[in-house]
């Protein structure tokens, strides 16, 4: 039963011609999918509006050939092809009562166009930066005549495809924002100049927008409001007015802040509904609807801050990726079922490197169409008294006995060693500013308190004889990866002499510290535990020097939108960072070896954190394995190996691979993952 507290979250609103029927909006986001998967695109979307959310949005489309945006996928709207292809996606959000939102845009200097070879356009050329080998011209009124025009004609497809809300998208620096701003805006004519002059072309699209298909679609405005990017941003003092002076062509403002990296600030570094300061400053400037973000998870903030009045809408992009049944959860009083979004911004390395959105928390995000899989439903075992032992929990071993319990095997047995669930986790959640991620295992481990038919045993090691012995039919061992501490580097065979014995991460995270002040922390992994552990033990007053081969300090973190903050921010702790280093050997009193361009290195320190590889632990997997014989008089159907202890990696990789075993483990052989679904364009 709904909290009472939460009813205001249930309330329909209403935006221009239409009306949503919850305060639930999933903004637009990037997923890889755009115009050119229509069935992905469509079941990613679709499983939102099922889950509950009022208004669901797909990703930009740009308007214009001169927008091109290759190799990143976009929605695309470009002609009927283009609208047959998202028609799907509306109609898909329209079953469950949702209404679907299209974001019409224009990269203006920030558009690649490497594949289109268009010249790149921008409000003045002199200050457009020079972006993959290639400045920027300055648009002629013939220029922006012509993308007016092909806004229309994008509103006119969009609304023809079936979507109900219209963005004419302009934060995060592009076009409207450029023509905005006083430092990309110099021009000289009736564009530049005044603020009244340099918010003429985004009036000008959105009266022209608003003229062909306002009496059918609402119309939308994404902003930034923000004044912390220095003066190449758009000023609040500035912005405030135009929202004052758009507001008659506007039936929902879409407001967010600052750069992407924090707007989609990770929570490394960002708490939840870290934008209010600025964004709720919107208030005083019109009575329109407001949607805004903050990867808001908790209930009773969102109820207060609708109560409030700041915003009118609960926005989301990364929480409705990781539970797409929010909305419904909190109006069924599910609360703890609700899996809490973890800021780590897998979603979006994963959709920027690879094109297809994926989630740490979620693993059936991106897999709704091409693997069939949905959030909240399993499809029953046909063998339901086969009774199956996971060895280790940690997050692939967690995933997996969840997954198989809720398919309804009778018993499900997972055993870890340690006292605490987690594995790597248990130690990962207490590094400086990570404690959210201690969400992937606390959601779990509310999830198996609540099943009858899994048990779920700490503080027991398990031996491969004891594993023979314990009479389960399936064996799925999870039993993780551990840090190397022999000083040998990945992907060669080269080795630091001397430096077999150093700390490794879970030494230090189990109480172990240096034997001196000054510390070498050396970085192979290039993600976050170097770093984490560096912060560390900066913290305990250590002398600590983050060494790595890369150019820079974890180049993972830039795929995550936080290198650039992460940098600065061991810059800020003190911490010396020294890339471009090989390290080669090591001594009582130093480490040794060569920087990226053969030149000799040594540093003066009295102790090593190794972080180079990690090592599987798969000793009782090829003990089983060795003895095909006992093992088949054991009365064990079959073993088998998942996450860091076959190959060590991404959490969210583990995660879904223990997933993905549990849904396919009826199969002949489930060991390789079933042929998934192709989506070929419409």
């Amino acid at each position: 039963m709904m909290d009472p507290r939460h009813a205001i979250l249930f309330e329909p609103v209403a935006i221009g011609p239409k009306t949503l029927p919850n305060r639930f909006y999933q903004v637009p986001h990037a997923s890889g999918f755009g115009s050119a998967k229509p069935l992905t695109q469509a079941a990613f979307r679709g499983i939102k509006a099922e889950g509950g959310w009022g208004g669901v949005c797909v990703e930009y489309a740009p308007v214009s050939a001169d927008a091109d945006e290759e190799p990143h996928v976009a929605a695309y709207l470009r002609d009927d092809r283009d609208a047959t292809a998202l028609r799907l996606t509306a109609d898909a959000i329209h079953e469950h009562g949702s209404l679907a939102g299209m974001e019409l845009y224009h990269g203006g200097n920030s558009s690649k166009n490497v594949a289109s070879r268009h010249t790149r356009i921008a409000p003045s050329a002199r200050t457009a930066e020079i972006h993959w080998g290639s400045a920027a011209r300055e648009m002629s009124v013939a220029d922006i005549a012509r993308i007016q025009s092909d806004f229309v004609r994008g509103a006119r497809l969009g609304r023809d495809a079936g979507f109900d809300i219209i963005y004419v998208y302009g934060a995060h620096g592009y076009l409207l924002t450029q023509f905005l701003s006083a430092w990309h805006n110099v021009r000289q004519d009736s564009y530049g100049g005044t603020l009244a002059n340099r918010a003429r072309f985004a009036l000008e699209t959105l009266e022209l927008v608003r003229d062909a298909v306002g009496a059918d679609c609402a119309i939308a405005t994404r902003i930034c409001l923000d004044g912390r990017q220095g003066v190449k941003g758009v000023r609040v003092e500035e912005m405030l007015p135009f929202i004052q002076m758009a507001e008659p062509l506007v039936d929902l403002f879409d407001v967010t802040v600052g750069s992407w990296p924090e707007d989609s600030g990770t929570s490394r570094y960002f708490p939840e509904g870290h934008q209010l300061s600025w964004t709720s400053q919107v208030r005083q400037a019109t009575s329109k609807p407001i949607v805004g973000v903050g990867r808001y998870t908790n209930p009773d903030q969102m109820a207060a801050l609708i109560s409030s009045g700041e915003f009118d809408l609960i926005g989301a992009a990364r929480p409705a990726i990781a539970d797409p049944f929010l909305p419904r959860k909190i109006a069924e009083g599910r609360l703890a079922d609700i899996r809490e979004c973890t800021g780590s911004n897998v979603c979006i390395l994963k959709e920027e490197d690879f094109r297809h959105v994926g989630c740490i928390q979620n693993p059936t995000a991106g897999e709704e169409f091409r693997r069939g899989w949905h959030p909240e439903r399993v499809d029953p075992t046909p063998d339901p008294q086969r009774s199956v032992l996971v060895v280790g929990a940690g997050p692939a071993g967690m995933e997996c006995a969840l997954t198989l319990a809720r398919r309804g095997f009778d018993a499900v047995h997972l055993v870890d060693a340690e006292d605490e669930l987690g594995g790597r986790l248990r130690w990962t959640r207490r590094l400086p500013t990570l404690g959210d991620w201690g969400r992937i295992t606390d959601w779990r481990r509310t999830q198996l308190d609540g099943l009858d038919n899994v048990q779920v045993i700490t503080g027991r090691r398990l031996t491969a004889d004891e594993v023979l012995e314990y009479g389960a039919d399936i064996v799925i061992l999870a039993t993780g990866s551990h840090w190397s501490s022999e000083g040998t580097q990945p992907g060669t065979r080269k080795v630091i002499t001397d430096a077999a014995g150093s700390l490794t991460p879970e030494r230090v995270m189990a109480g172990e510290r240096p034997s001196g002040q000054r510390v070498a922390v050396y970085d192979c992994d290039g993600y976050y535990v170097a770093p984490g552990i560096a912060e560390l033990l900066a913290g305990e007053g250590y002398d600590v020097h983050l060494v790595t081969p890369e150019s820079v300090v974890s180049p993972m973190s830039d795929g995550t939108l936080e290198g650039p903050m992460l940098r600065q921010h061991l810059h800020d702790l003190g911490i010396q960072q020294h890339t471009g280093v090989t390290l080669r050997s090591r001594t009582a009193q130093s480490v040794a070896g060569e920087t990226s361009f053969g030149d000799t290195w040594e540093l003066a320190v009295d102790d090593l954190v190794l972080v180079t590889h990690q090592v599987p632990d798969d000793g009782i997997h090829r003990a089983l394995l060795a003895d095909a014989d006992r093992l088949r008089k054991s009365g064990i159907g079959a073993v088998h190996l998942i996450g860091d202890a076959v190959s060590p990696r991404w959490i969210s990789e583990a995660i879904f691979e223990g997933h993905r075993l549990a849904r396919e483990i009826d199969l002949a052989d489930p060991t390789f993952p079933a042929p998934v679904r192709r989506d070929l364009p419409v």
